[in-house]
């Protein structure tokens, strides 16, 4: 098997990233390097941590699932400094979890976004299953009934065809809510914000990148 990087050269990602692609085409990298088994030599050493007390410019957000099989650093091979994580079960958006993308864009000026679903999830297998959900794991199912709902229209599918088209469709209207934060349309109207959906696969390691 391909080994991480042993060159001794800490990588460095550029300085500057102008526009939602670069940053996308960076994920796409290091998406590579995760499924090669070359992860780039990273610094994480005290160096690296004392000048990010300057301040933080990540070049992307992410929303993903707390899934613990779906760390967006290790599958982007990324960085301290260099990602804006958010994480729940679902991948849903609440008041919560879209201030903290709201922050990233305003304050941070992250130029894009990703929303970022993963193979048999946990959370949208369990609405799609039904039955009753206990304590606050109903609010995360009630999010995601929606996108179930909306899935089950159309053609009969099996089970598994069901959720893997409810996990797509929960992506999406994720992405459709973003959308409409008032914080949030200038910055999609002056093309300064890139948005988009994924999806990871968990035996591949590869990022499947969704049109929406």
């Amino acid at each position: 098997m391909p080994n991480a990087d042993t060159s001794g050269k800490f990588y460095e990602r550029p300085e500057t990233i102008a526009s939602g692609d670069e940053a996308k085409q960076l994920l796409i990298d290091g998406n590579k390097r995760f499924m090669q088994a070359k992860q780039a030599n990273l610094d994480l050493g005290s160096t690296k941590r004392t000048a990010l007390l300057k301040g933080q410019k990540p070049f992307a957000a992410i929303l993903s699932c707390s899934d613990s099989r779906v760390p967006p650093e290790l599958i982007f091979d990324q960085g301290l400094g260099d990602l804006f994580i958010i994480r729940n079960a679902g991948n849903i958006i609440d008041p919560v979890s879209l201030g903290s993308i709201e922050y990233a864009i305003e304050h941070l000026q992250v130029p894009l976004l990703v929303v970022m679903g993963h193979q048999n999830c946990g959370a949208v297998t369990a609405t799609v299953e039904g039955g009753e959900a206990t304590g606050s794991i109903s609010a995360i199912v009630k999010r995601i009934a929606p996108a179930v709902e909306k899935a089950k229209a159309g053609k009969n599918m099996s089970k598994e065809e069901l959720i893997e088209k409810s996990i797509k469709e929960n992506i999406k209207a994720t992405i459709r809510i973003i959308e409409r934060s008032p914080i949030l349309e200038h910055v999609l109207a002056n093309g300064k914000l890139t948005i988009v959906g994924a999806e990871y696969h968990l035996v591949s390691g590869e990022v499947q990148w969704l049109n929406y």
